[in-house]
């Protein structure tokens, strides 16, 4: 009779299992349909792009990061990335960017552009270059270009200077504060917690391993860097004071100059700018809305005729391939390298190899633009990408490296195969240079009474976190070490043709500016992404040709997330970031750069080519 019964539960028992299932998934999937109708009727009027409809300004309204490539964040990234103050309402292609500033150029409704700039973040010069570049283009077809702001920072005051009004409001200020390399040191902070770091390294310039051994940057460190950041200020200067058609010493004032020159403004930040040519005008946002609507018409509505740069964006027409035969790839490289695969955002090794392999084996791609963004990574990582490099040229294949901001160290090591190298003066390349570092926590530990013992079958089985590392197992690793960098400038000499002793003496860690990579060999060409485009076509034999950007899509559960995550944000005001206070959000920022760089560390062997100091914005 037991038996029974237990048979009959088990029967009830898979009934209810089977109900249970079927009342679960239900739930999911009505679940997922109300997900649905609020992203199309989120979604529902982006779905139908509009167009210009009548002569407008083009309204540059940039918000968030300028960025080589969108990536994809999760749901649960999204979330704790907003509470560290890194979530921001949109991520910025710069082709994007440039591409239509450039459709707007030629493009009859759009009677002239507003810069309108004040939810854009600080960005790097070189990236700031391009986008100006197509301001430029702009303005030689004879469409005026305005900017206004209540505040400029310094990135946005940079571009602000190529229109040609640029106006401030009464109470604002153009806030430009220079160039600078700084970094956490966490010397004393490691010995008061009793952990022993063990620092491996080549390279009297390869001040990324510092801020474990010092409390301040070495002289050396601090020598490399002013070199490569006053070149960087005085390009922005420059910049600036030939489109403001100023004395460059205006933006250069020693401190006591420029508060003696605040003193005789009352104070004033406002009227200091216009009085030393930086802005034109000192206008209420009214009375900029009133000289807008003067120069472009009003739009019935007490503004003036205008689309805003997303608008725009959407509106643009699909451009159809037109020689489907003739093709120039492009390979976007932008973040750390790690070892793997990655998304977007950072480099993976295997990742980026396998966009490289895809052009390779396309028969219709006849020469390849890897575009890198990169302070380095993983050493390994990094020869996996350039083996797929050389890959390419032995497929007769010529590759032409763009740099971008920033191309050192592994950065550099990924680029150097390649049959041409273009930078800007800006870019920032080099740090030609390898280390380790292991963190060891025995003293804290026997402190506190706890010790390891045992036994081992070799002399680095007792090599660990919790027991420290032997006096011969510290010169196996810097031998180690020493190996890497005599390969790394071996490859740098044969791939770009000099002898071992001439790379080394400019190698050494020591970060150069595009300018000084073409003085010393280490690049061939001053150019931007435009250069590199038609390089590669001349060497593919290309008179027409097509630009083909080859990166892994995101699949479309991640699109729907994406855009889902996107709209709710803009749509519900949804801004975890205004949670955290205001004083503590540069901390967060800055502790998360630091957590993402540890995140980062995944090299096979614990060998790093990585320049801390080389992103500067």
């Amino acid at each position: 009779m037991k038996k029974v019964f237990r048979f009959i539960g088990l029967i009830f028992k898979g009934i209810w299992k089977v109900i249970n299932f079927t009342r679960l998934a239900i739930v999911n999937l009505f679940f997922f349909a109300i997900i649905a109708m609020i992203y199309f009727a989120l979604t529902q009027v982006e779905s139908t792009p509009p167009a210009v409809q009548k002569e407008s300004a083009l309204v540059l309204n940039i918000a968030g990061p300028i960025v080589e490539q969108s990536t994809y964040v999760n749901p649960m990234d999204s979330v704790t990335g907003s509470l560290l103050g890194r979530d921001l309402p949109k991520e910025n292609v710069v082709f994007d960017i440039v591409d239509t500033i450039r459709h707007a150029s030629t493009d009859d409704k759009v009677t002239g552009l507003v810069l309108s700039l004040r939810d854009m973040p600080e960005t790097s010069l070189t990236k700031l270059r391009y986008i100006a570049k197509a301001i430029n283009e702009f303005k030689a077809t004879g469409k005026p270009i305005y900017a206004y702001g209540a505040f400029y920072n310094q990135s946005q005051y940079y571009l602000a200077s190529y229109a040609d009004k640029v106006l401030l409001a009464p109470d604002g200020a153009v806030l430009i504060k220079g160039y600078s390399a700084y970094s956490m040191y966490y010397k004393t902070l490691l010995e008061k917690l009793d952990v022993t770091t063990h620092v491996f390294r080549v390279g009297t310039y390869k001040s990324a391993v510092e801020p474990f051994l010092r409390d301040d940057m070495s002289a050396e460190a601090k020598e490399s860097a002013t070199r490569w950041v006053t070149q960087l200020w005085g390009a922005y200067v420059d910049d600036v004071a030939n489109n403001r058609r100023i004395d460059a010493g205006v933006l250069t004032p020693s401190m006591d100059e420029f508060l003696s020159e605040l003193k005789q403004a009352g104070g004033d930040l406002a009227a200091l700018s216009k009085q030393l040519g930086l802005v034109d005008e000192l206008v209420t946002k009214q009375q900029a809305n009133e000289a807008m609507i003067e120069a472009f018409g009003s739009d019935g509505e007490g503004g003036f005729n205008a689309i805003g740069y997303y608008e725009y964006l959407a509106s643009l027409p699909y451009d159809m391939p037109g020689h489907p035969d003739n093709r120039v790839a492009v390979v976007v490289a932008s973040g750390s390298i790690m070892d793997g695969d990655q998304p977007r955002g950072t480099i993976g090794g295997d990742t980026t190899a396998a966009l490289l392999k895809q052009a390779r084996e396309d028969d219709s791609v006849k020469s390849v633009v890897l575009r890198v963004d990169s302070p380095g990574g993983s050493a390994f990582a990094s020869e996996v990408i350039r083996n797929e490099v050389q890959a390419l040229r032995d497929a007769g294949k010529p590759v032409v490296v763009s740099m971008s901001s920033v191309a050192a160290s592994g950065g550099y090591w990924i680029s150097m195969s390649a049959d041409k190298i273009i930078a800007q003066p800006t870019t920032i390349t080099g740090s030609i240079g390898i280390f380790s570092v292991i963190t060891t926590f025995e003293k804290g530990l026997n402190n506190i009474g706890v010790t390891t013992d045992g036994v081992g079958t070799s002399p680095f089985s007792g090599v660990g976190i919790t027991t420290g590392i032997s006096e011969g197992a510290s010169a196996a690793f810097q031998m180690g070490i020493e190996n890497g960098y005599k390969r790394f400038i071996s490859l740098v000499a044969s791939n770009r043709d000099m002898s071992v002793s001439d790379v080394d003496t400019i190698a050494q860690g020591r970060v150069w500016t595009g300018k000084d990579a073409l003085a010393h060999g280490l690049i061939d060409k001053i150019g931007d992404f435009d250069d590199a485009v038609a390089l590669a076509a001349q060497l593919g034999n290309m008179e027409q040709y097509d630009v083909y950007w080859v990166e892994e899509p995101l699949s479309p559960a991640q699109q729907f997330v994406q855009d889902l995550m996107h709209q709710v944000k803009v749509s519900m005001g949804l801004d975890i970031s205004s949670w955290v206070p205001a004083s503590l959000l540069p901390v967060a920022v800055q502790i998360q750069q630091q957590a993402s760089l540890i995140e980062s560390f995944n090299d096979p062997k614990g060998h790093y080519v990585l320049c801390l100091t080389c992103n500067v914005q």
